[in-house]
């Protein structure tokens, strides 16, 4: 396919393709390399079993570049034209990794866009979705964008129903296109709010005009998102409405963008509102907006217009826009909440869940200006009926719950945020929301939750004619829980959930000490029971408040102590042990060591008994843990078990008590105590662990060797450094990855000697090297820093050719010259020159190259390009301003890089 003129300049001028003259690519040229639909599918299919893999190799850096060229072409059908943009949906920061390429593929994906026939095709609603999502995700998205003053307009024309294509979009595209316009106008200024301020007036008057409108869903959530977010960076700027609400603004020209309003809201606003506990903090700032009487009424207007409209959206789309209403109304003065009141005469008796929820919002955010205590009532029974439903469905079934469990109430008592049932809420609603084992196990947990609450405020009262009282009722169910975890060879589910439900018990009920009497008293007796789930008990330790901990690990370290210790749950008592052994009842638990030393014959066996001697370590168990401690150093089969038990022994005779617990539990809070060794310790949590901190090293490139293509990188340190290891990673996948470079020791003002990294190039191109450095500091802490990354210059990559004998030079050079055509190309250009002229610029930067010289009047110079190009150039006569270069290559891509370079090279002589 011949990409016409227009186009083809918009894809020069984006830096997509070369331009032509500097290129020596022409038109006819474009239709090389095209990639048929085979090798599409293989590509994406490879592609997308690993996005990260596929653009780390060879193809990865061409997949955006090919994408963009075959969106025109003839070859491909629409549904595999159809198929390279949702790629470019679903992986644009891979796609266009920086600003640039962003603003470049937009650009194109426009381009291609305005090149399509008029007639209906199925790739304008995904060309304009991926313009928008090309600048969105790269960041290009702003005032100075090219891409974005032409996105925009175009977007607002199609949102308003105009065709900016005189007639070059079918009348049957209309309406689709006008729908995915406003969804990536919605996308647009929820990534920058303010964007759309200006075009409050167009969108409502839109919206409010007689006859035939566009699409209401998608005009009413965009409308109410710029109205939201109008109204908050308003309040913010403390500044009035300024007549948006009004304003019909023609979207030709300069456009209805507000970019400074844009930029000022330095934080994305969240699309949809807070939750509901949330939503007693703070007004987010909109009772500092203060508008006029004339502004008040529009507001109200166009609230209401959306309003009358939400009965025609989906249910998904109607929770939203009373969302945004909602947050955007919630404080702002002369808005009374009673617009939404015919709404919510309509939505009270709604099954839809979404609906529900957002009129609970808002009863979170307005609470009895808008809902009655009746509104309230009716609220709570619809959820607690609803809940009750036999064959409502799990998630559903959870959400009733929760609902219940945060209702928002108008006139809640006690404290914010403390977990109490509905004042309304009365327990006889709540019968039928015991929790039973045939439950659910999340629907188990919520019920419990609901069941907490109540027995919280039962008070161990029986409810006279009402049968068994919320709390015996919880003590049933935990003794079932309890039973069914006991069982050998049940599920591991099941002991999950036990220990769930108790966690959550001693969290809802920490100040009723009868209920965590119990629970303690049936957590020890499933211990006696099933030992294997010792894990399970350290884990509710561990996350148990002191209510609960304190008193549970009491009872476990008696369970444990009690046992016999060479029985088969041996290994389980002892991990218990580690967790609760402390210095009371020390006794009974040495006694049950050294009946259990007998029975560790393996190495697991003996750590876990050295645990629980390093747990009575800390605890300043002295006494029989010494003659333990010394049996165990003699006794011990294994030599780690025999030397761990030595160092106790050693610690135990020679540290006090204060000392001692800092050498097994170093704490970086501790204060420096005077001991070496407690000073050692003291450090060696801070030792294991890589520090991020500021790189105290300095890389720059020395001059390159003959001998290779390797950068010569010269390193200084400001502080000692041992054991330094450079990362180098390649921007790009211009080069091979590049392995590291090890140094032993580096100390400041003393030279050290330079470092070779080689390089092999896929391309002859510059790039940049990210570096990342690992070393030892003399403290010995490992240091982890990010260092400057070092640019690898178009020169660096510059290798001469094998020098041939004296007389074969000319020869060679002219065999070298010709070689590059027909595949290659030539070019010519002139160089400026510097005071020092010619022969300064040659033996400067290009006598390691030079195969055969006339000077002062020619050069012939041949450089070989890894990985297998070659350029060669002749410099002729100076001339009073510049020298005439001739210049062949086998890659054309190097030509613009041979162009920059020897006007680079020209400067520097110069200089």
């Amino acid at each position: 396919m011949i990409i016409p003129p227009s186009g083809s300049a918009h894809l020069a001028a984006a830096g997509l393709i070369p331009p032509p003259r500097s290129s020596l690519q022409g038109p006819a040229c474009l239709t090389m390399g095209l990639l048929s639909r085979e090798t599409w599918a293989r590509r994406l299919d490879t592609f997308r079993a690993s996005p990260s893999t596929f653009m780390a190799g060879p193809d990865g850096e061409d997949l955006g570049r090919d994408l963009l060229r075959d969106l025109r072409s003839e070859k491909l059908s629409e549904q595999m034209k159809v198929s390279l943009l949702v790629l470019s949906l679903e992986y644009p920061a891979q796609l266009w990794p920086d600003t640039p390429a962003a603003e470049a593929a937009a650009t194109s994906l426009l381009d291609t866009l305005a090149l399509l026939p008029p007639r209906p095709s199925a790739l304008r609603r995904p060309l304009l979705l991926a313009a928008t999502t090309a600048l969105v995700a790269g960041g290009a998205l702003g005032p100075i964008s090219g891409a974005s003053l032409r996105l925009l307009p175009l977007l607002l024309g199609l949102a308003l129903g105009r065709n900016p294509g005189q007639g070059l979009v079918p009348s049957s595209e209309q309406r689709p296109l006008q729908v995915t316009a406003c969804e990536c106008l919605r996308e647009l200024e929820s990534c920058r709010p303010g964007l759309l301020s200006g075009s409050l007036g167009l969108l409502r008057g839109l919206l409010g005009q007689e006859g035939p409108v566009g699409p209401v869903q998608p005009l009413s959530l965009l409308l109410a998102l710029v109205l939201r977010n109008t109204l908050v960076i308003q309040a913010r700027a403390r500044a009035s409405l300024q007549g948006l609400l009004t304003v019909q603004a023609s979207p030709m020209g300069s456009g209805p963008w507000n970019w400074t309003l844009a930029e000022e809201s330095d934080a994305h606003l969240q699309p949809q509102a807070p939750s509901w506990p949330a939503a007693e903090q703070g007004e987010c700032g909109l009772s500092e907006l203060e508008p006029s009487p004339e502004e008040a009424r529009e507001l109200r207007a166009a609230v209401a217009q959306l309003l009358d409209t939400s009965y025609l959206l989906t249910p998904v789309a109607q929770a939203q826009l009373l969302w945004l209403l909602g947050w955007a109304l919630r404080g702002l003065r002369g808005q009374p909440p009673a617009l939404f009141k015919p709404q919510l005469v309509r939505l009270l008796g709604t099954a839809q869940l979404t609906l529900l929820h957002a009129v609970l919002a808002l009863k979170a955010a307005f609470g009895e200006a808008l809902f009655t205590a009746q509104d309230e009532a009716l609220l709570l029974r619809r959820l607690t009926v609803a809940a009750q439903h036999p064959a409502l469905p799990v998630p559903a079934h959870l959400f009733y719950l929760h609902c219940l469990l945060s209702f928002p109430e108008n006139c809640p008592l006690g404290p914010v945020g403390e977990e109490v049932t509905p004042l309304l809420l009365e327990p006889q609603l709540c019968r039928g929301l015991l929790p039973s084992l045939l439950h659910d196990p999340m629907a188990l947990l919520a019920r419990l939750h609901l069941l907490c609450l109540l027995c919280a405020e039962d008070e161990e009262k029986e409810e006279k004619g009402q049968g068994q009282s919320p709390l015996h009722y919880l003590e049933d169910l935990l003794a079932s829980l309890w039973q069914r975890a006991a069982l050998t060879g049940g599920p591991r589910a099941l002991a999950t959930l036990c220990f769930q439900a108790s966690y959550l018990v001693a969290h809802c009920l920490a100040g009723q000490p009868t209920v965590l009497t119990a629970l303690t008293r049936g957590l020890a007796q499933l211990y006696r029971a099933q030992p294997a789930l010792a894990p399970h008990f350290v884990d509710l330790l561990d996350q148990a408040g002191p209510e609960l901990g304190e008193p549970l690990r009491v009872v476990l370290q008696q369970e444990v102590v009690s046992r016999p210790g060479g029985n088969e749950a041996l290994r389980w008592h002892l991990l218990m042990l580690a967790k609760v052994a402390d210095g009371d009842a020390h006794s009974a638990t040495l006694s049950f060591l050294q009946a259990a030393a007998a029975h560790c014959t393996d190495w697991g066996l003996q750590q876990a008994l050295l645990q629980v001697c390093r747990a009575l370590l800390r605890a300043g168990v002295g006494g029989g843990l010494a003659d333990l401690l010394q049996t165990l150093a003699r006794q011990l089969e294994d030599p780690d078990g025999r030397d761990h038990a030595r160092l106790y022994y050693i610690l135990l005779g020679h540290l006090s008590g204060p000392k001692l617990g800092v050498a097994l539990g170093p704490s970086l809070a501790a204060p420096a105590l005077a001991s070496s060794l407690v000073a050692e310790n003291h450090g060696f949590a801070t030792a294991l662990m890589v520090q991020e901190v500021p790189a105290p090293i300095r890389l720059s490139v020395g001059p390159q060797r003959a001998e290779g293509l390797a950068l010569q990188l010269h390193v200084e340190v400001l502080e000692p450094v041992y054991s330094l290891e450079l990362r180098f990673r390649v921007e790009g996948q211009l080069c091979a990855p590049l392995g590291a470079v090890h140094v032993p020791c580096l100390c400041p003002g003393r030279p050290a000697r330079p470092l070779l990294l080689p390089l092999q190039p896929r391309r002859p191109s510059p790039t940049r090297l990210d570096i990342r450095a690992l070393y030892t500091k003399s403290t010995g802490c490992t240091c982890y820093a990010h260092l400057p990354p070092l640019p690898v210059k178009f020169a660096d990559l510059f290798l001469p050719f094998p020098q041939p004998p004296d007389g074969a030079r000319l020869a060679f050079f002219e065999e070298l010259w010709d070689s590059c055509l027909p595949k290659g190309t030539e070019s010519r250009l002139w160089c400026p020159l510097g005071p020092q002229g010619l022969e300064g610029l040659v033996s400067r930067h290009l006598e390691p190259f030079v195969m055969f010289a006339q000077p002062p009047t020619s050069y012939h110079i041949a450089i070989r390009l890894p990985p297998d190009s070659r350029l060669l150039l002749r410099l002729a006569a100076a001339q009073a301003d510049g020298v005439p270069v001739a210049l062949r290559t086998n890659d054309w891509a190097v030509l613009p890089l041979v162009g920059d370079y020897l006007r680079s090279l020209s400067t520097a002589v110069g200089v």
